[in-house]
């Protein structure tokens, strides 16, 4: 399994597919799928059955997730970047490749 540089709370950009261009929050990260759900894209339509919690059923709105390599980190200034790796002393963080800031 590679390692992923997208974690959940991250600001994200959208860079291919039908949701490009729009920015969200990294609520949940599938490793094993390679995929992220970022708040408030890629919204699908899922029909419910109704259950305890929700008696009525009917049509809700949520998330789906959407593959780690459509998506883009942002720096704190809004702009897009790639993720590197470094050890400081003896922790290891990440930092935008672009402004060489520690994320």
């Amino acid at each position: 399994m590679t390692k992923l540089k997208i974690k959940t709370g991250d600001t994200v950009k959208v860079i291919a597919g039908d949701h490009k261009g729009s920015e969200g929050k990294v609520q949940l990260v599938l490793k094993d799928k390679n995929k992220a759900i970022v708040e408030g894209v890629n919204m699908v339509k899922k029909h419910t059955k109704p259950s305890a919690q929700n008696p009525q059923g009917g049509i809700v709105e949520k998330e789906a997730a959407i593959h780690i390599s459509n998506l883009s980190l942002l720096t704190s200034t809004g702009e897009t970047t790639r993720v590197g790796f470094r050890v400081e002393g003896d922790k290891k963080e990440r930092f935008s490749k672009k402004s060489n800031e520690v994320i």
